[in-house]
């Protein structure tokens, strides 16, 4: 997940999509004010437009292959539509709105031994019941579902 050659590359990325992207949808779910929501929630949508245009090009965040940033981004992303979008206030769009990131995150996803690390409703269920503050009837959504299984075609960049 580190290619010998692209250590600086990937660090480069891990430390532009932690703040804006990794933690962004924590800055907006946990903003004390409007101010500060408003400024993470912008942050946040402007990094993913970013890398959305990115990845029109490029199969991965540092090129064509998988790399810790992909696995940083897709940690996010694949809760991203079930629990930030909703739970965390994040809902300028869906990463399903996004032509390259919703093919990103499935084909991240698809990759061999990723798919049985994401038990979405325990996902679900954690996200929705340990934050009293901002769900305090605990109560669980029942969608969306995304089909992280779709094709998605990336394999051909």
């Amino acid at each position: 997940l580190l290619p010998e050659g692209k250590e600086d590359d990937v660090d480069r990325v891990l430390d532009e999509i932690y703040p804006s992207i990794n933690n962004g949808v924590y800055r907006a779910g946990f903003a004390s004010s409007q101010e500060a929501y408003e400024e993470a929630v912008t942050e946040l949508f402007d990094a993913l437009a970013h890398w959305d245009d990115v990845l029109a090009d490029q199969r991965f965040l540092v090129g064509d292959e998988l790399t810790e940033a992909d696995v940083a981004m897709f940690t996010t992303l694949v809760r991203f539509d079930e629990v930030y979008h909703t739970h965390f206030r994040c809902n300028v769009r869906r990463i399903v709105d996004y032509d390259n990131l919703w093919g990103y995150v499935r084909d991240v996803y698809q990759t061999d031994g990723v798919a049985e690390t994401v038990e979405m409703p325990h996902i679900k269920e954690h996200y929705y019941t340990t934050h009293d503050d901002l769900n305090p009837k605990r109560i669980v959504p029942k969608g969306p579902s995304p089909e992280f299984d779709a094709p998605h075609s990336r394999e051909e960049l």
